[in-house]
């Protein structure tokens, strides 16, 4: 896939035209972009409705939860930052997201964070009798993650699990676990690889699965139990990324440290000079 660099900084107001459906005209969503990447104003609502619609399509989608740690990946990286814009959908996972679409107009913007989005598409999914697959985490996580689901949804339906290697695939394992969901006849898949690994490969595989991909990033962990998500008022003053620092300090240190105080710099940048 071959990708046309742009600009780092985009203009701050403009509007993302969805692809228009045969069987349903979708309405455009207003979005903006933060330090370069595009924020979509949706809520779970909308989001989940978009994803279940697509699902009957039968056509590639794919959905980014974007937060701090995704925008300045998209800063850094202009090839990666193609990757993110030209998604189907970016929903502003992380408060400071929701906060910079505030202040950029939206004063309607809400956070819909992957974890959370995960659970509402699944409960939709069950009902409307759509397969579902995972790619991603562990095999022990991605076990107690599929029970988690079937415990909580007990009508879903999840056609096709793989936990790939913690490494490159070879041309041949990324074939065969292609085959392997296309053959499972699952309509949305959660890829749960972390950031940027996971929306790269989905990028690499929408026009070869037919199916609606969502990025989750921790998902899995935390509906498995594995790894404890911040309380919901840490959640909804932005202070998540502290919580997750104290969980995992040796993983997440130096992400923090690093792309957190950045973000806020860049995007005041924005703010002042209108970049």
């Amino acid at each position: 896939m071959q990708l046309i660099e742009f600009p780092r900084i985009a203009p701050n107001i403009s509007t993302h035209n969805e692809m228009k459906l045969p069987h349903e005209q979708l309405p455009a969503l207003e979005h903006r972009h933060i330090v370069g990447m595009r924020v979509d104003a949706t809520s779970y609502e909308d989001a989940t409705a978009r994803i279940i619609d697509w699902a009957h399509t039968k056509v590639g989608k794919r959905v980014c939860a974007a937060n701090v740690h995704m925008a300045m990946e998209t800063y850094d990286s202009p090839t990666f930052a193609q990757v993110v814009n030209q998604a189907d959908l970016v929903t502003p996972d992380g408060m400071p997201l929701v906060w910079g679409l505030r202040a950029l107009g939206i004063e309607r913007a809400s956070r819909v964070c992957g974890p959370t989005l995960t659970l509402t598409v699944c409960a939709a999914a069950a009902q409307a009798n759509l397969p579902i697959a995972l790619y991603g985490g562990t095999a022990e996580s991605l076990v107690a993650f599929a029970d988690f689901l079937v415990q909580k949804f007990p009508k879903i339906e999840i056609a096709c699990q793989i936990s790939p290697p913690f490494r490159e695939l070879t041309p041949a394992e990324d074939d065969a676990y292609t085959q392997q969901l296309i053959a499972s006849g699952a309509r949305i898949l959660f890829v749960g690889i972390g950031c940027p690994r996971q929306e790269i490969w989905m990028a690499a595989h929408q026009s070869r699965i037919p199916v609606v991909m969502l990025g989750v990033g921790a998902a899995f962990n935390f509906h498995s139990g594995r790894v404890k998500q911040a309380p919901l008022w840490m959640q909804q003053t932005g202070l998540e990324w502290l919580f997750r620092l104290l969980m995992e300090p040796r993983r997440l240190w130096k992400r923090y440290f690093k792309q957190n105080p950045r973000f806020v710099l860049l995007f005041l940048r924005q703010l002042l000079f209108k970049q």
